[in-house]
């Protein structure tokens, strides 16, 4: 019988390796599942639902108490305001009624005599119950008579040279001037020096 040979330094065929699969955490399962929630989880979010809408209502109530107070007190300051701008003359026309009494009397006592002195005297006292009312309520009087002119509270009605003063005096007031609580209510009408033309 004929023997084969096999050829000599040839290495035997080999099959591949087959190395098992990695194991797949949690036991090998490879599919991930959503654990339905346990009756306690669903009472608790429940709980929390219930507080967080309760939350929302008192705020909301708070809200609507607030926007209802505000709608008062803009109510009431509107109401106030309209009563101060109403009413907000009425001291000041208390003492100015005196002076009204005083200038009526004036009058019937002027029908009566002739004194001329008499009659200064009243419209005297008449102008000074009249001087202090203004001045209660921040009226000061701007008589400006021999001070440097200010064109902040002085109105210039003309100039004229002066050899007495220097130039910009007041030379002469022909209508005073008048503040309110230091603002201007009306400048004085005022006469001012110049200097000399040379010829």
């Amino acid at each position: 019988m004929s023997q084969e040979h096999k050829p000599t330094g040839a290495a035997p065929a080999q099959e591949p390796e087959q190395r098992p699969a990695p194991e797949q955490p949690g036991g090998g399962a490879t599919e991930q599942q959503n654990p339905a929630l346990d009756h306690d989880t669903v009472s608790r979010l429940q709980q929390q639902l219930e507080e967080a809408q309760t939350k929302v209502q008192d705020n909301w109530n708070l809200f609507l108490g607030a926007r209802a107070e505000m709608d008062n007190l803009r109510k009431r300051t509107e109401r106030e305001l309209a009563n101060a701008h109403k009413f907000a003359l009425e001291k000041f026309v208390n003492e100015l009624l005196p002076v009204r009494d005083s200038l009526e009397m004036g009058l019937d006592a002027a029908g009566e005599t002739a004194d001329p002195a008499k009659l200064r005297e009243g419209t005297e006292l008449t102008l000074k119950m009249l001087s202090d009312a203004l001045e209660k309520f921040g009226v000061k009087e701007v008589n400006p008579q021999g001070e440097k002119f200010n064109p902040t509270l002085h109105e210039a009605m003309t100039m004229q040279p002066s050899h007495q003063v220097e130039p910009n005096t007041v030379l002469h007031v022909v209508q005073k001037g008048y503040l309110l609580n230091d603002r201007l209510v009306r400048p004085a009408m005022v006469v001012v020096s110049q200097g000399q033309k040379k010829s």
